[in-house]
């Protein structure tokens, strides 16, 4: 895959907390629809990573390029108008507004109200819970159905690329299929992905590359089958005893 052909390439990227390092010079690179999962435990870096992307969080050194610009220092608003948008970790819906509300806020920076009335229609259809609850406030839905709704009001912002940042957190394991039934058709239709997930196997499972973070460096890198295959990733993220050398 050439350079050209990558929507999202992270170059050395740096990001610090006070004297801390949270990610330390990692590249990593997203194709035009493609699916890609970054795993890692917890505090591995993951999250700082997509929040940096995003424009949460400033850069201590490196580059992030979207679409071959580079959008270091650009502010998240901004990165939502060009199509870069995530659905954060703890889903960060508005509990007091209604489904429909909720999925408004997604069209917030578009100006063409046709479409995104037949935006969230087309979200309805992906989420038929949604659907049928849609005058119900968001605050009182169940953790998946919030994680459906977050994912829906991202959609609204019509990505053209979707961070998703460990959308199982919490679920249980018959919701988390569901959400990772919606992971495939949201690719299926032609958005690219970055998943961070806790669960590896899932993560490998339904992405077609993937990285592994570590202490804030990328130690692992590969087409999924490979890592779910590789022992040191069996051993340490899908809780299976390395075999002896």
């Amino acid at each position: 895959m050439s350079t050209a052909d990558h929507l999202l390439e992270i170059r050395q990227l740096e990001v610090a907390y006070g004297g801390i390092r949270a990610v330390r010079g990692i590249d990593l690179h997203v194709g035009r629809g493609e699916l890609v999962s970054l795993i890692g435990a917890n505090g591995a870096g993951k999250s700082t990573t997509l929040r940096a992307v995003c424009g949460l969080v400033p850069l201590s050194g490196g580059d992030i390029l979207y679409d071959g610009k580079s959008i270091a220092g650009a502010p998240s608003y901004m990165l939502v108008r060009q199509g870069l948008v995530m659905v954060p970790e703890g889903r960060g819906i508005f509990g007091q507004l209604t489904i429909e509300e909720n999925l408004a806020m997604g069209g917030y920076s578009r100006n063409d109200a046709e479409g995104v009335r037949k935006d969230t229609e087309h979200v309805f259809e992906l989420f038929p819970r949604l659907a049928e609850r849609r005058r119900q406030s968001a605050g009182t839905l169940s953790g998946g159905e919030q994680q459906m709704l977050a994912m829906g009001r991202a959609m609204i912002s019509r990505p053209r690329l979707l961070l998703l940042d460990e959308p199982s957190m919490g679920l249980a394991p018959l919701m988390v299929e569901k959400i990772f039934e919606m992971v495939r058709t949201i690719a299926a239709e032609g958005v690219t992905i970055l998943l961070i997930e806790q669960n590896a196997k899932l993560a490998l499972e339904t992405s077609r590359r993937g990285y592994v973070m570590e202490s804030g460096q990328i130690i692992l890198e590969g087409l999924s089958g490979q890592l779910l295959d590789d022992p040191k990733v069996r051993a340490a993220y899908l809780g299976e005893e390395e075999d002896a050398a």
